[in-house]
């Protein structure tokens, strides 16, 4: 019988470990729950005999990945895969995927959510600004992007995206103007909402090139990754335009200088809240378990990532 380890610092809603379990029960394996581990050592100990591990934010390096000698795969609950080391999985023969499009919508509402809490000054009783005719530049139009689109444009919002790897024909197809480069996307929109992995390539990307072309008011939301700002530039633009604001789902390595310097122009959730829904805990879990079924039984590596 194969043996499935569901490894969550941060656990699955206990509706969506019900899900999980039924899932695994119909196919015929044995399930393990760690949540709330506070010691790398009980990873360690609880992956030593699995066959699969479903895991959120953990972080699944070479270390964990040597001492887990039965793991066939490891499914990341969610679209990002960068807590897990995919050369080190590859080295031990590791199936590494991903549920891409699950925490899409819950994402999108966040971005919107972040958009409309920083036009209203933070909810501090003062007279705002509406999203309604601002101008939102979307930095990669992928599952987020395009339900992020969807909604700002409900808002009344027009509507840019970039995105290099998308047709220009099939984006415009959503009602949203295509930007051919980064530069004209930043300089175009006063609202950016970044959508961009964290890879080689993107960390620091978002410099001060970029930031300062955004207008005085420019608005960033990042759901995304804090790897992809570059926060030296971040630093010099909030302090160059005091009406520039930063607004993200994960807090900066330089969060205590922010908070310290530039009352008013920043938001930073307590603790990455993009997946944070009853829905998405529900939907991840679910395509995760049914992954690694589907592995299983039929070889399916669809959603594989490395």
């Amino acid at each position: 019988m194969k043996n499935i380890l569901i490894a969550t610092q941060k656990p699955f809603a206990p509706d969506a470990i019900k899900k999980i379990q039924e899932v695994v029960k119909n196919a015929g394996y044995g399930l393990q729950l760690l949540e709330k581990y506070s010691d790398k050592s009980e990873l360690l100990d609880a992956v030593s005999a699995v066959d699969a591990m479903i895991v959120r934010s953990d972080k699944i390096d070479k270390e964990v990945l040597d001492a887990a000698k039965n793991l066939k795969i490891v499914v990341r609950a969610g679209a990002g895969y960068d807590n897990i080391d995919c050369d080190a999985a590859t080295q031990n023969r590791v199936v590494v995927m991903n549920t891409p499009g699950q925490n899409s919508n819950a994402v999108a509402e966040l971005a919107l959510g972040m958009m409309i809490f920083m036009a209203r000054g933070c909810f501090n009783g003062k007279a705002g600004t509406e999203l309604k005719g601002k101008k939102l530049g979307i930095h990669a139009y992928g599952n987020i992007g395009r339900i992020v689109a969807t909604l700002a444009k409900s808002f009344g919002m027009e509507v840019f995206a970039f995105d290099p790897f998308i047709p220009a024909g099939q984006i415009e197809k959503d009602g949203v103007k295509v930007c051919t480069s980064e530069a004209e996307l930043y300089s175009t929109c006063q609202y950016i909402s970044l959508h961009i992995p964290a890879t080689e390539k993107t960390k620091k990307s978002i410099n001060y090139d970029l930031l300062s072309k955004m207008p005085e008011n420019g608005v960033l939301v990042n759901t995304a990754r804090k790897e992809v700002i570059c926060e030296e530039s971040l630093l010099k633009i909030l302090e160059e335009k005091p009406g520039f604001k930063y607004v993200s789902d994960i807090a900066p390595s330089c969060k205590e200088e922010i908070e310290r310097r530039f009352a008013g122009q920043y938001f930073f959730t307590p603790n990455k809240m993009g997946a944070q829904t009853a829905e998405a805990n529900i939907n991840a879990g679910i395509a995760a378990a049914e992954q690694i079924a589907a592995f299983f039984e039929k070889g399916d590596e669809t959603f594989k990532v490395n």
